[in-house]
Protein backbone atom coordinates (compact mmCIF):
# COMPACT_ATOMS: atom_id res chain seq x y z
CA UNK A 1 0.00 0.00 0.00
CA UNK A 2 1.33 3.43 -0.65
CA UNK A 3 0.34 5.78 1.58
CA UNK A 4 0.66 9.58 -0.30
CA UNK A 5 1.78 13.06 1.43
CA UNK A 6 1.33 15.93 -0.35
CA UNK A 7 3.33 17.96 2.55
CA UNK A 8 5.62 17.31 5.46
CA UNK A 9 4.70 18.81 8.59
CA UNK A 10 6.75 21.42 10.48
CA UNK A 11 4.68 21.72 13.75
CA UNK A 12 2.66 19.24 15.64
CA UNK A 13 -0.36 21.53 14.79
CA UNK A 14 0.47 20.94 11.32
CA UNK A 15 0.99 17.51 11.50
CA UNK A 16 -2.46 16.28 13.81
CA UNK A 17 -4.22 18.69 11.00
CA UNK A 18 -3.25 16.74 7.77
CA UNK A 19 -6.03 15.21 5.71
CA UNK A 20 -3.23 11.74 5.78
CA UNK A 21 -3.87 11.80 9.92
CA UNK A 22 -6.15 9.27 10.27
CA UNK A 23 -5.60 6.36 12.55
CA UNK A 24 -7.83 3.75 11.13
CA UNK A 25 -5.21 1.90 9.40
CA UNK A 26 -2.05 -0.09 10.62
CA UNK A 27 -0.77 1.47 7.29
CA UNK A 28 -1.36 5.23 8.24
CA UNK A 29 0.04 5.15 11.74
CA UNK A 30 2.88 3.60 10.33
CA UNK A 31 3.32 5.41 7.95
CA UNK A 32 2.56 8.74 10.31
CA UNK A 33 5.96 7.38 12.14
CA UNK A 34 8.39 8.08 9.47
CA UNK A 35 7.16 11.90 9.02
CA UNK A 36 7.60 12.33 12.40
CA UNK A 37 11.31 11.43 12.65
CA UNK A 38 11.78 13.57 9.55
CA UNK A 39 11.17 16.09 12.07
CA UNK A 40 13.73 15.45 14.26
CA UNK A 41 16.71 16.96 13.03
CA UNK A 42 14.93 20.06 12.92
CA UNK A 43 13.01 20.22 16.77
CA UNK A 44 13.34 16.78 18.12
CA UNK A 45 10.52 17.45 20.81
CA UNK A 46 7.71 18.23 18.62
CA UNK A 47 9.12 14.71 16.90
CA UNK A 48 8.68 13.48 20.28
CA UNK A 49 5.22 15.14 19.93
CA UNK A 50 4.41 13.72 17.30
CA UNK A 51 4.73 10.00 18.46
CA UNK A 52 2.95 10.87 20.93
CA UNK A 53 -0.02 11.59 19.24
CA UNK A 54 0.12 8.39 17.39
CA UNK A 55 0.86 6.06 20.51
CA UNK A 56 -2.67 6.98 21.93
CA UNK A 57 -2.93 6.27 25.64
CA UNK A 58 0.81 5.41 26.64
CA UNK A 59 2.86 8.13 25.41
CA UNK A 60 7.05 8.22 25.17
CA UNK A 61 9.15 7.07 27.87
CA UNK A 62 11.92 8.62 28.90
CA UNK A 63 13.61 4.88 27.42
CA UNK A 64 12.08 5.33 24.53
CA UNK A 65 13.10 9.07 24.07
CA UNK A 66 16.53 8.04 24.83
CA UNK A 67 16.26 4.78 22.65
CA UNK A 68 15.35 7.63 19.77
CA UNK A 69 18.07 10.04 20.35
CA UNK A 70 20.99 6.72 20.52
CA UNK A 71 19.50 5.42 16.80
CA UNK A 72 19.48 9.49 15.56
CA UNK A 73 23.05 9.92 16.30
CA UNK A 74 24.84 9.76 13.30
CA UNK A 75 22.15 9.76 10.40
CA UNK A 76 19.35 12.52 11.69
CA UNK A 77 19.39 13.77 8.64
CA UNK A 78 18.55 11.31 6.05
CA UNK A 79 17.17 8.38 8.18
CA UNK A 80 13.18 9.28 8.01
CA UNK A 81 13.98 10.42 4.33
CA UNK A 82 14.70 6.97 3.50
CA UNK A 83 11.63 5.69 3.79
CA UNK A 84 10.49 7.67 0.72
CA UNK A 85 10.04 6.37 -2.66
CA UNK A 86 12.56 7.76 -4.95
CA UNK A 87 15.34 7.78 -2.05
CA UNK A 88 18.77 6.04 -2.11
CA UNK A 89 22.31 5.70 -0.70
CA UNK A 90 23.14 7.12 -4.06
CA UNK A 91 21.00 10.23 -4.20
CA UNK A 92 21.38 11.06 -0.88
CA UNK A 93 18.50 9.65 0.18
CA UNK A 94 16.49 12.40 -1.25
CA UNK A 95 12.91 11.64 -1.91
CA UNK A 96 10.38 11.94 -4.94
CA UNK A 97 7.75 14.37 -4.53
CA UNK A 98 5.34 13.74 -3.42
CA UNK A 99 6.13 12.09 -0.78
CA UNK A 100 5.36 8.63 -0.92
CA UNK A 101 5.41 5.43 1.47
CA UNK A 102 5.39 1.67 0.53
CA UNK A 103 4.14 -0.09 3.38
CA UNK A 104 3.33 -4.03 3.01
CA UNK A 105 1.10 -6.76 4.80
CA UNK A 106 2.37 -10.51 4.99
CA UNK A 107 0.31 -13.56 6.21
CA UNK A 108 1.49 -12.84 9.46
CA UNK A 109 0.62 -9.67 10.02
CA UNK A 110 -2.47 -9.96 11.99
CA UNK A 111 -1.14 -12.71 13.85
CA UNK A 112 -1.88 -11.15 17.00
CA UNK A 113 -5.71 -10.05 17.84
CA UNK A 114 -5.80 -6.73 18.17
CA UNK A 115 -2.36 -5.78 16.84
CA UNK A 116 -0.72 -5.64 13.21
CA UNK A 117 3.28 -6.03 12.13
CA UNK A 118 3.50 -3.75 8.75
CA UNK A 119 6.52 -3.75 6.69
CA UNK A 120 8.18 -0.15 5.58
CA UNK A 121 10.66 -0.29 2.42
CA UNK A 122 13.76 1.42 2.23
CA UNK A 123 16.25 1.39 -0.37
CA UNK A 124 18.18 1.73 2.64
CA UNK A 125 18.36 -1.92 3.67
CA UNK A 126 18.12 -5.11 2.12
CA UNK A 127 14.39 -5.82 4.06
CA UNK A 128 11.52 -4.02 4.96
CA UNK A 129 12.11 -2.56 8.07
CA UNK A 130 8.84 -3.92 10.64
CA UNK A 131 6.04 -1.37 12.64
CA UNK A 132 3.61 -2.96 15.38
CA UNK A 133 0.29 -1.50 15.68
CA UNK A 134 -1.80 -2.17 18.41
CA UNK A 135 -5.90 -1.21 17.77
CA UNK A 136 -7.98 0.48 20.16
CA UNK A 137 -11.68 0.81 19.48
CA UNK A 138 -11.39 1.64 15.64
CA UNK A 139 -8.17 3.14 15.83
CA UNK A 140 -4.19 1.96 14.99
CA UNK A 141 -1.56 3.15 17.39
CA UNK A 142 2.05 3.05 17.58
CA UNK A 143 2.85 -0.23 19.62
CA UNK A 144 6.97 -0.74 18.52
CA UNK A 145 8.70 1.17 15.98
CA UNK A 146 12.50 0.34 16.51
CA UNK A 147 12.47 -1.63 13.02
CA UNK A 148 12.73 1.74 11.04
CA UNK A 149 15.29 3.08 13.75
CA UNK A 150 17.59 0.51 12.76
CA UNK A 151 21.38 1.32 10.96
CA UNK A 152 21.10 1.56 6.95
CA UNK A 153 22.99 2.45 4.75
CA UNK A 154 25.15 5.59 4.69
CA UNK A 155 24.25 8.15 1.85
CA UNK A 156 27.06 7.79 -0.95
CA UNK A 157 27.93 11.19 0.22
CA UNK A 158 29.21 10.64 3.33
CA UNK A 159 30.77 7.02 2.34
CA UNK A 160 34.91 7.19 2.96
CA UNK A 161 34.81 4.16 0.56
CA UNK A 162 32.87 5.30 -2.26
Amino acid sequence: MEIVFSKLPETLQEFVSMPEFHLTTPFQTAALFIVSICVYPHEKDICFSMIDAIKGPQKLSAIEKDFIKERMIGKMEYLGRAYFSGATPQNNYTPSIPHTIVIEENPYTYAAEGYATVYIQTKGADNPRPVTLRKKGEEWFLWEHAGPLAGIRIPISQDPWA
